[in-house]
């Protein structure tokens, strides 16, 4: 961030575009560091901001609700003093005139301005799909309506085995509904972790249960012949597979084109700094939506992940208000299925020699991946919070690792 941008005047109106919980840590950090001025939410969802990671597990297995995922309770939210728009659409951003529109046909002007849009699911080819019996898991609505219905079937079919597809997967188990995986790629969650992972993971649910299929691409999703309230998917090889209905985790599609229709810089995401400034002075972005130079990583990231939902949300509105408090945290993933905690820190260099340490069989084990002077990248640690936090500390401190040690499991690490 430039030092022109920092000595811009405090603003005395402030618009946070996104409900969700990128959008609820901003206006609370807004009103933490001492801003008192008007603060305005437009959101398309008429909950308060919330986190989304439970709902492929605790909101669809009916086990939490919003009390519970919400990223402030209703008496602190309005403790904040939020105008909340909701649920209202914003349409277009005028920078010149520092206007947001609604598709209401509302206008707001602004001092400064905050994109938290994150993405909607991306949705399977129209050509594809020949039955409304298809369901995506992004929003609070979709997860609790979902649940529902997952609750009252028997075979569920989930199209994609990524994360939210493999914890789909888990919850379903869970709850006692048989589930069957269909996968394009050779393994699963093939863009995020190694083979090594991949093979745990198809190990793990096809010992729970779950019907997974492989290099599986998907040619229909229609209607069971005499039965239009249950699916029928056929794949390229003509396999068909019959199921109560159908769930598809097949990517994020980002809300991006707010910013690209007003000019500023898009590239994979909303092209901002270490602070979450964009490409204009007067508008900022962060959480999924946002591409941020990472000084940890020394390159440019997209991040789709609580803790980016968080800390770059804390960053940004703290920019906002002219204060310089880089985001460049470690990234830190983590997926529960099961009776798997799997948490990923760091990068995950596709050439790295892994040294895994611990059982990968009995469900304990981590995985680390040192880098240049042996210094460690990345980290997988699969039912080992211990072993995670202390590569956390490591991988902070530039510390260089001793293979040996590593992979000596009867010694703890310290």
């Amino acid at each position: 961030m430039s030092e022109s941008n920092m000595r811009q005047a405090a603003p005395s109106t402030v618009v946070v575009i996104g409900g969700g919980q990128a959008a609820g840590w901003v206006l609370k950090t807004l009103r933490a560091e001492g801003f008192a001025g008007r603060l305005v939410m437009i959101a398309d969802e008429p909950h308060l901001p919330y986190e989304r990671p439970p709902l492929s597990k605790a909101v669809l297995a009916g086990d939490a609700n919003i009390d519970t995922v919400c990223v402030v309770r209703p008496d602190e939210f309005d403790a904040l003093k939020v105008e909340a728009w909701q649920p209202e659409r914003a349409a277009s951003i005028d920078r010149a005139r520092r206007v947001v529109k609604t598709e209401s046909g509302r206008e707001i002007e602004y001092d400064r301005l905050v994109i938290a849009t994150g993405g909607t699911s991306r949705r399977l080819p129209d050509a594809i799909v020949k039955t409304p019996n298809l369901h995506y898991l992004r929003t609070l609505d979709e997860a609790a309506a979902l649940g529902e219905k997952l609750r009252a079937s028997r075979r569920v079919l989930v199209i994609g085995g990524g994360w939210i597809g493999l914890e789909v997967a888990a919850t379903a188990r869970k709850l006692g509904v048989e589930a069957i995986v269909v996968e394009g790629a050779p393994r699963l969650c093939g863009r995020s972790v190694p083979k090594i992972v991949s093979d745990f993971l198809l190990n793990l649910h096809r010992e729970n249960g779950v019907d997974v299929h492989l290099g599986a691409s998907l040619a229909s999703l229609e209607a069971q012949p005499g039965d239009t309230s249950q699916v029928r998917a056929t794949l390229a090889d003509g396999t068909t597979i019959d199921a109560d209905f159908a769930v598809a985790g097949v990517g994020l599609a980002l809300n991006a084109s707010l910013a690209s229709d007003a000019g500023l810089a898009v590239a994979d995401g909303i092209v901002v700094d270490e602070c979450g400034a964009t490409s204009d002075p007067a508008i900022f972005a962060c959480g999924d939506v946002a591409n941020h130079h990472n000084g940890w990583l020394k390159r440019r990231v997209r991040l789709e992940s609580w803790a980016n939902a968080q800390n770059q949300a804390i960053a940004a509105a703290k920019a906002v208000l002219g204060v310089h408090a880089p985001y460049a945290e470690i990234p830190w993933f983590w997926s529960d299925q099961y009776d798997v905690n799997l948490q990923i820190l760091g990068d995950l260099p596709a050439d790295a020699d892994i040294v895994v340490r611990g059982d990968l069989a009995a469900k304990r084990a981590t995985l680390f991946f040192p880098g240049n002077e042996e210094q460690l990248r990345g980290v997988i640690a699969i039912n080992n919070a211990r072993e995670l936090k202390l590569a956390r500390k490591w991988m902070s401190q530039g510390r260089a690792v001793d293979r040996a040690a590593l992979m000596d499991a009867a010694k703890a690490l310290s």
